[in-house]
């Protein structure tokens, strides 16, 4: 399905009974409605991050509500889509952290591709309804993400930005990782904790200091 080692990784639990009724609740919304991200998009943030490949996980809390924003991976747009308010305060301060000048399309994929896991809490959401897929059973299989994540012995960054983010720190019991936390990135709490936060540098320091190649995070190249 995902192509990859999340496939035998995470079998058990999309045959678990919650999942099976998530997914009949799910293609049903498709059907009626309209939903976001692309139906064939839903499990991008695994097909482009391999379990082994992960170095660093940004955790998101819903897909964008916009039309055609959300391309499976948090905080990611479509090329062609206008920057959220958020995603311009990421690029915002990678510049401040790095320098490296603002990318002229939102798509993250170049991070998914060198080992960010841009996982959002909940895979889907219904078009300008945000949380509108909240408790269908998307976190219960999220937290088993994380929980995995959990138990690789490569040490891993897991970016928690904003007080749903912050929550899953009890998630993260194993002493090889790096959490890293500030509020949230939107424009109402940016600057109470965000911007100055570093996550960028602190990220490949920690990395290098494990004997790990860091992120190539210029996205304007």
């Amino acid at each position: 399905m995902l192509g990859n080692d999340w496939d035998e990784l995470l079998k058990e639990e999309m045959e678990k009974e919650y999942f099976d009724k998530l997914f009949d609740f799910v293609k049903e919304q498709y059907q009626e409605k309209d939903i976001y991200p692309k139906m064939n998009e839903i499990f991008n943030a695994f097909r482009h991050t391999a379990y082994k490949d992960v170095k660093v996980v940004i955790l998101g809390q819903d897909p964008y509500h916009g039309e055609n924003e959300a391309e499976g991976l948090s905080f990611s747009v479509k090329p062609g889509i206008r920057k959220p308010p958020s995603l311009n305060n990421i690029f915002r301060e990678l510049k401040e952290d790095l320098g490296y000048e603002y990318p002229k399309y939102g798509s993250l994929v170049k991070w998914a591709d060198e080992g960010v896991l841009l996982l959002n809490s909940v895979l889907t959401v219904e078009k300008d309804k945000p949380a509108s897929h909240r408790g269908r059973g998307w976190e219960q299989f999220t937290d088993n993400v994380i929980k995995k994540i959990n138990e690789k012995e490569t040490p891993v960054v897991f970016i928690l930005w904003g007080n749903y983010a912050k929550a899953k720190k009890e998630l993260i019991t194993n002493p090889n990782h790096l959490v890293l936390e500030s509020t949230h990135p939107s424009p109402y709490s940016a600057s109470s904790g965000f911007f100055g936060s570093r996550p960028f540098s602190k990220t490949n320091n920690f990395l290098k200091s494990k004997g790990i190649k860091p992120i190539d995070w210029d996205l304007s190249k």
